[in-house]
């Protein structure tokens, strides 16, 4: 009976603790992910790039000598201005002078002998008239002798031109009008014509100069001919320049990815040189069949460049291909639509097919 009661104890102060105790309600996670929305626009993304690149003459030519002979005037110097046509330097080669002598020697006999061939032919003909008096043979001989007197003649006289046309390579004039840029001979110095290892003079023109820069071939095609390019020279601090794009190469570089452009630039003060050094701002108007997005709206991973579109509820992974950029927008292509609603925030830990509210 002793152990009925004891065990009856135990029982009531079990319950009696159990009633105390507050019941557990089941917790529910009401933690939800927020993700902020953008609207696809239409259009691209004028943007601004700077980049390097280099001032170049508008013309230039190293000048060599075509024939061997010695310098015997220098008539310009480093920093020389010349005119088209100009005579720079005259070089001499006697040997070439007694070849062209002789050329015309050859042609002025030839000549002669093709007139006593030619008076010959035309008294046989005269005298044929007559019936029997010229052997048909004879007349024929006298003419295959003319036309071959002819050809003589004519050949002789291409030569002794060509050699006037050689002696016309000892004066050295310049090709347009420019700078003497570099001078490398002297009177008296031996010039071979086959030896290309350092020209005589160098020419340039600098009034007329070309600002030449690579452009990446993402921004490339949406450039056109007079579209606004600004650039700065170390030579002329702060001092900023405007020009237009002349040409485009259309051609883009398979290792670097980039395409050349030239800009004119006049020169008429002398300020600029060839080789300077520059800074370009190309300002672009943007793609107008490109879509645009938030720039943290696309998602690159080591497998693929995409944004989050919100289809039917639910988040959708469309690849894109982004173009021209600035800080804050992007131009994408790609499956996407005008007005299409892209999460703005994207990751790489948002599953395809998660519910969006």
């Amino acid at each position: 009976m002793k152990y009925t009661i004891t065990v009856s104890l135990l029982l009531l102060m079990l319950a009696s603790c159990t009633d105390n105790e507050p019941q557990k309600q089941p917790t529910k996670d009401t933690k939800t992910v927020q993700y902020k929305l953008a609207t696809v626009q239409q259009g691209g993304v004028a943007s601004v790039i700077k980049l390097p690149a280099q001032l170049a003459a508008f013309q230039e030519v190293s000048i060599f000598p075509k024939v061997n002979g010695y310098v015997k005037q220098v008539l310009v110097d480093i920093g020389s201005n010349v005119s088209a046509g100009t005579l720079l330097m005259t070089l001499e080669a006697p040997e070439l002078e007694q070849a062209a002598l002789q050329a015309r020697e050859k042609y002025a006999r030839t000549k002669a002998d093709y007139s006593i061939d030619k008076e010959r032919y035309n008294r046989l003909l005269e005298a044929n008239r007559t019936p029997g008096a010229i052997s048909p043979m004879d007349l024929s001989t006298v003419k295959a002798k003319l036309e071959a007197d002819s050809a003589l003649c004519n050949a002789e006289k291409a030569n002794w031109q060509m050699q006037q046309t050689m002696l016309g390579y000892l004066q050295v004039r310049a090709p347009f009008a420019g700078t003497i840029t570099e001078r490398n001979v002297h009177p008296g110095a031996l010039v071979n014509a086959t030896v290309k290892d350092r020209p005589m003079l160098e020419l340039k023109q600098n009034s007329h100069l070309r600002l030449q820069v690579d452009v990446p071939e993402t921004m490339s095609a949406n450039l056109q001919q007079q579209d606004t390019v600004s650039f700065y020279v170390a030579s002329m601090p702060g001092k900023k320049m405007i020009g237009r794009v002349a040409r485009k190469s259309s051609n883009v570089n398979y290792q670097l990815r980039n395409e050349r452009i030239e800009v004119d630039v006049p020169n008429n003060d002398g300020r600029l040189a060839s080789g300077m050094y520059a800074d370009v701002a190309l300002y672009t108007k943007g793609n107008n069949t490109a879509l645009s997005v938030p720039k943290t709206a696309v998602v690159v991973s080591t497998e693929r460049k995409y944004v989050v579109a919100v289809r039917n509820g639910k988040a959708q992974k469309i690849d894109v291909v982004t173009g021209a950029s600035t800080s804050t927008t992007t131009e994408v292509f790609g499956e996407l639509r005008v007005g299409e609603q892209v999460i703005e925030n994207a990751s790489d830990e948002i599953k395809e097919g998660t519910a969006i509210e």
